[in-house]
């Protein structure tokens, strides 16, 4: 297998909005973004579920991938979600995507009706057919409402050569090898599920897709170094610190925590938008605790840990 575009950490921007219009925050997304790549993200995904792409206009849509690509200025990778309710849509966004330079697209079987076998190969091969670009199929249960066994996936690789790529969001673990195995080693397979991180890389995975970073990237790098070189107790521990943080951002919404967490940083980027509500008031003071804890100091609104924070 030739080595995949995209390898590492996999950070996602959350899409900022004015607190006052509720418009899209350009110039708030493009100091996260610049954020992200100075902390050493190994490459930056816009416009996934952590970036509430469902919840934005098309020109809105526009605009993001058009800002968060300028700002990572191919610095490192880029990996666009192109997802949309329809292909006509997805295949849009797909070219958007390439003539902004995106490095890859990610596509959610983002469905309304349950797709038939032959109608997900079909939209997925329009979607690769519109770029040049290699896809990342987005298996996530939780919000497509769609699971793709890997057996599904692989057929899919098969007939659609630029399809190379898998993030996998279920959390099942053993899917890490299985879609190797029944690819032949042709799928590189990214991990999106954040509490089972290591358990992904020690079975095959390439890349963590993550929000994390966006509050704690020095502890989230930390632990892909760790787990790459194989020190198996220092990887534990990250793991150990990480695990409270990680379940709690998954459990409570990646745009409403990361968003509550910039705030205490001092890097607010607005509310979520609706139908989503900001993370409450008791869930944001333990998220304060667990960044106070990762931080080794004291989290007070507007003058947080930043980007820095320092490793354990």
């Amino acid at each position: 297998m030739t080595n995949p575009p995209l390898q590492g950490i996999i950070s996602y921007p959350v899409t900022p909005f004015d607190t006052v219009t509720g418009e899209v925050d350009l110039a708030a997304l493009s100091r996260l973004t610049d954020d992200l790549v100075t902390a050493g993200s190994h490459a930056v995904a816009p416009l996934g579920s952590t970036g509430e792409s469902a919840y934005l206009r098309e020109e809105e849509w526009d605009a993001v991938c058009a800002t968060t690509l300028q700002a990572v200025a191919k610095r490192v990778p880029t990996l666009v979600g192109v997802s949309h309710w329809s292909t006509e849509g997805t295949v849009r966004r797909a070219r958007v995507a390439a003539r902004h330079g995106a490095t890859a697209i990610m596509v959610l079987p983002q469905v309304y009706w349950k797709l038939t076998p032959a109608e997900l190969e079909r939209h997925y091969a329009a979607v690769a057919a519109a770029t040049d670009l290699p896809v990342m199929l987005y298996n996530n249960p939780g919000t497509s409402g769609v699971d793709l066994l890997p057996e599904t996936v692989a057929a899919l690789a098969r007939k659609i050569p630029t399809l190379t790529m898998v993030k996998e969001s279920s959390g099942d673990v053993a899917r890490f090898r299985a879609l190797r195995e029944l690819s032949d080693g042709a799928l590189s397979v990214y991990n999106g599920n954040n509490p089972v991180a290591l358990e992904a890389f020690r079975s095959g995975a390439v890349g963590w897709c993550t929000a994390a970073p966006c509050l704690v990237p020095q502890r989230v790098l930390e632990l892909y170094a760790a787990a790459t070189r194989g020190d198996d107790v220092r990887a534990d521990a990250v793991l150990a610190d990480l695990l409270p943080f990680l379940r709690f951002i998954v459990d409570h919404g990646l745009p409403r925590a990361i968003k509550a967490g910039l705030r205490l940083q001092g890097r607010g980027s607005g509310h979520p938008r609706t139908p989503l509500l900001p993370l409450p008031d008791q869930e944001t003071e333990h998220l304060r605790k667990l960044l106070e804890r990762l931080a080794g100091r004291p989290v007070v609104d507007g003058q947080g840990a930043g980007t820095a924070e320092p490793a354990a």
